[in-house]
């Protein structure tokens, strides 16, 4: 879909989300700082500054950072449901060693290289309806900041300059490891912290490299060079929010060294620099191993919407703690096409009766009432959402229980709206149907799962996804419902039970209504192969 569009369809979106900041419960959020949740308190009451590391832009986005992603785009929608006004940062890191490889390999300018690889992320957090954060500043974009934090460091006594290039001096931070609890030997070479005998110490980690030939630079008091990779989030955290905010977030592995180093180069800079709560999402599993690049089983966004729908997607992601590991799997996601598509399906016939109701609807502006069924679920679903939300974004199953109820309510409310009976309790029903349905779509727009599209449009590309991933068309389909009632008619049962099989285990499931037969995404009863990676596209881009 165009990212414009959606750009101001979810901006309405958050808007309809946001209600007077409450003291009815607490909200409260898990401090890597302290390892314990803490009751959310920002330090401006009303208002929240939240920064979370963006991706390195050389290369399409993967799963690890869709999760990371779409679990801060929650905590984003939960804070304006709140009444809160955010001010949300991620940032772009499009000046780093690895796109200057990529970069070298394509022959490439590497900041064209780069802009072209943000571009492709914002289309895919598009596509998972990730609302577009307040600002999302590029390195590149943000030298001078980063130059002048620098030379504050040095003039602190917490840098050195050796031939061009600048060093932390993690000797002179006596708080270093405070986060993770890390010791100053586990610093590893090879995670961006380079051998180097210069160094007073093995640990100490550059915020500014000498320029080598064939790469971009800037001129700066140590000459030309570019910024290290920890210093570039210090600075535009700063620059956009100040050195004191609430929220910092990012996935675990930047816990050590990238989020250590970045408060210890922030406190460097600044005395008072604070950040209220660091937040990390966790690792994402492939059949309960953890992806890596060694292992090549690495997946882009791209390799999973081109076979599920990016809502799907979505569902899948936070499905689970956003700070337990995530196991993909192509059963996880079966299931949650399975289950979108029943959401989508309740709603959309929910919108068809209701607008064959409207007269039947309350004209006076006032809500008429609903029934006692109606007040218990709506009731439940709004305390049971409450108290997962409020407990540190506890997504875990937060579309089971009472949400499922209330689609169950709203399929019961629909049967009994076809029968005759007095006009009073069809008003009840109509009502109740109207309210039980708003709350609903209240969840599900928090969560991001409110499409800015008609749902008829959701199930029509859910149903393409389906036959893509069964390798067939809508005719085959058609044709093969066709023959089954051929079939039927000669009574030939066995043989009509064993087409429906057949397709059931491509993921096509048939539903005999009356005389017609439809079909429908199902969970395929034998699960096709895993997804195998391109060969170019085992390498992700890397959080930063």
């Amino acid at each position: 879909m165009d990212p414009s569009k959606h750009e101001s369809d979810q901006k309405k979106a958050a808007k309809t989300m946001e209600k007077k900041p409450t003291e009815e419960f607490q909200f409260v959020v898990y401090n890597t700082m302290t390892q314990q949740k803490e009751v959310f308190k920002p330090k401006i009451p009303g208002k929240v500054c939240m920064y979370v590391c963006g991706v390195t832009a050389y290369d399409f986005s993967h799963l690890g950072h869709a999760r990371a992603a779409t679990a801060f785009d929650v905590l984003y929608r939960y804070l304006i449901h709140l009444g809160y006004e955010v001010t949300y940062v991620r940032n772009f890191t499009d000046v780093d060693d690895k796109i200057i490889h990529r970069a070298n390999e394509t022959g490439e300018d590497p900041l064209s290289l780069s802009d072209r690889y943000c571009k492709e992320y914002n289309i895919d957090m598009a596509d998972l309806l990730c609302l577009s954060p307040t600002h999302e500043p590029r390195v590149s974009d943000h030298i001078e900041q980063i130059k002048d934090m620098i030379a504050q460091i040095i003039n602190k006594g917490f840098g050195y300059v050796v031939d061009g290039d600048v060093f932390f001096s993690v000797d002179k931070f006596p708080n270093y490891g405070k986060l993770s609890g890390q010791k100053l030997e586990n610093n590893r070479a090879g995670e961006r912290v380079a051998v180097d005998s210069r160094k007073r110490n093995p640990s100490d980690f550059a915020l500014w490299k000498a320029a080598k030939p064939g790469e971009p630079y800037w001129d700066s008091p140590w000459g030309h060079g570019r910024p290290g990779w920890h210093i570039e989030c210090s600075a535009m955290s700063a620059h956009h929010l100040s050195f004191k905010f609430d929220i910092h977030g990012g996935g675990l592995d930047l816990i050590f060294p990238h989020h250590e180093n970045e408060i210890a180069q922030s406190c460097a800079a600044c005395e008072e620099s604070d950040v209220s709560y660091w937040m990390h999402n966790g690792h994402v599993t492939n059949n309960n191993e953890k992806m890596s690049k060694s292992l090549g089983n690495f997946f882009t966004i791209r390799q999973i919407t081109e076979r599920y729908h990016p809502l799907a997607l979505r569902y899948f992601l936070i499905n689970a703690h956003y700070r337990s590991p995530l196991s993909y799997s192509i059963a996880q996601l079966e299931g949650a096409s399975e289950a979108v598509f029943y959401i989508y399906q309740t709603l959309k016939d929910c919108q068809d009766a209701l607008s064959q109701l409207q007269e039947e609807s309350p004209k006076d502006g006032k809500s008429a009432r609903t029934t006692p069924d109606t007040k218990e679920c709506i009731s439940k679903l709004c305390s049971e959402f409450q108290a997962k939300m409020s407990d540190d974004l506890n997504t875990s199953l937060i579309l089971t229980g009472a949400f499922l109820e209330a689609l169950k309510l709203v399929n019961n409310l629909m049967t009994m709206l076809k029968k005759k009976q007095q006009k009073q309790q069809r008003l009840l029903e109509v009502q109740s149907l109207i309210e039980v349905e708003k709350e609903v779509k209240k969840v599900l727009d928090v969560l991001g799962l409110q499409p800015p599209y008609s749902y008829a449009e959701v199930l029509l590309q859910l149903k393409e996804k389906a036959l893509t991933r069964a390798g067939l068309v809508e005719d085959d389909v058609v044709r093969l419902i066709n023959e089954r009632a051929e079939v039927r008619r000669n009574k030939d049962f066995l043989k009509s039970d064993q087409m429906r099989a057949y397709l059931q285990a491509k993921g096509i499931g048939l539903m005999d209504v009356g005389t017609e037969t439809i079909w429908r995404p199902c969970i395929p009863v034998q699960q096709e192969a895993e997804i195998v990676p391109p060969e170019e596209q085992r390498v992700p881009a890397e959080t930063a």
